[in-house]
């Protein structure tokens, strides 16, 4: 079989032109983001390994000790949290984004995080050139701000213009709006899957996986939670109908389906049902049958979820460590951690990049300009025992 005749996948993301909002939608539906945030937030194994993925990103903070404590908005914003928070963005998404405002002399004087997953693209004009970013703060319209819902439309969209640090646009742009004090400043997003491009995280290929360690999880809850401890069955006559109070005829059970349910689950089970009988025809009748483990069923089917999730992260070393494989020490794990500081290095340097071209107009020249990341090391407790001079 050649490529042309293989079986052609689904289109990762969809996008297509809202002319009601002139913006590009992301997804099919316009909500990629929502939805893999929803995927792999339900996933155990996703929601660890992607908490360490964005954890080795981010590293230790920013090299310099006094860029990473420089404030850089009016609300006390570290670069330090900044970074912290677009680290996540982009290790969840593949791209994140920062909103930027100016002083009247088109110097840049603050820089504030803004989710990724509420920014949308417009349209691209004839040029290939998009103007403005789009943002909504729900774009599933469930939201609520001051009581009022935050329906999709175009009412409740910010437009902004995108990043172009140029003092001549900027001052323009100023200008435009009538005042700095009506100026909403810029959105400088940015994609690791190209200028403009909507990403697809790195475990996007693995969202079929991620999706079924969660239906695994749902089966292990049922299995505990209905099945474990149900050694028997009861089966029990119906009885003589009778008149009630009312004077209507219903029907009588020995036992109630309410009372069988005190009896089922992993914290109802091995509990002795009483039941008083009239005569000795209504005597019940117990038949036993094996408990069904659907555990053992699906163990394979476990394991090579697990060790997929694990190597879409390129985490295949702490899976092997978690299964035994490697066994555990200091050294094991300092290789680890060593390891893996080198796979996350594109995504820190795609990040320092970013942040080099954004504080270059700082309006205070004072301001550090060394943006490294200091990667994560593995810190024992022998060697920290020894740092410390014991």
């Amino acid at each position: 079989m050649n490529v042309k005749n293989a079986k052609k996948p689904q289109k990762r993301v969809e996008t297509n032109y809202e002319q009601r909002f002139r913006m590009q939608s992301y997804g099919s539906d316009n909500l990629y983001p929502q939805n893999i945030m929803a995927i792999t937030g339900a996933s155990g194994t996703a929601q660890l390994c992607l908490n360490r993925y964005e954890k080795f990103v981010e590293g230790y903070g920013f090299d310099d000790d006094i860029l990473a404590g420089w404030q850089i908005n009016r609300d006390g914003t570290t670069t330090d949290d900044l970074l912290k928070s677009v680290a996540g963005d982009l290790c969840q998404f593949g791209g994140f984004a920062l909103h930027v405002n100016y002083n009247v002399f088109g110097q840049i004087t603050e820089v504030n995080y803004i989710p990724f997953e509420q920014l949308r693209l417009e349209e691209f004009d004839d040029a290939g050139y998009v103007a403005h970013i789009l943002q909504h703060i729900d774009w599933k319209g469930e939201k609520t701000r001051n009581g009022k819902k935050q329906m999709v439309q175009e009412r409740f969209i910010t437009r902004f213009n995108v990043f172009n640090p140029d003092p001549v646009v900027v001052m323009a742009q100023i200008e435009n709006c009538g005042g700095i004090e009506n100026y909403k400043g810029q959105v400088l997003w940015v994609s690791q899957d190209g200028k403009y491009d909507y990403p697809t995280p790195i475990y996007d290929s693995a969202i079929t996986e991620i999706s079924t360690d969660e239906g695994l999880g749902n089966i292990k809850y049922r299995n505990v939670r209905n099945n474990f401890l149900v050694a028997c069955m009861l089966i029990a006559k119906k009885g003589s109908p009778r008149i009630n109070d009312k004077g209507e005829l219903e029907e009588r059970q020995m036992i109630a389906d309410e009372d069988l349910k005190q009896f089922q689950g992993d914290t109802k089970g091995s509990k002795i049902l009483y039941v008083e009988l009239e005569n000795d025809e209504d005597e019940p009748k117990v038949v036993n049958f094996p408990v069904k483990n659907f555990d053992k069923d699906f163990e394979t089917t476990d394991s090579s979820v697990t060790e997929r999730i694990y190597a879409q992260f390129h985490q295949e070393l702490f899976y092997a460590i978690r299964i035994g494989k490697l066994g555990f020490s200091g050294d094991v794990m300092q290789d680890a951690y060593e390891y893996y500081a080198g796979e996350v290095t594109p995504e820190q340097r795609f990040i320092e990049r970013v942040f080099e071209k954004v504080f270059a107009h700082w309006a205070d020249e004072t301001m550090p300009k060394n943006f490294s990341i200091r990667p994560l090391k593995y810190i024992s407790a022998t060697s920290n025992n020894k740092s410390n001079g014991e």
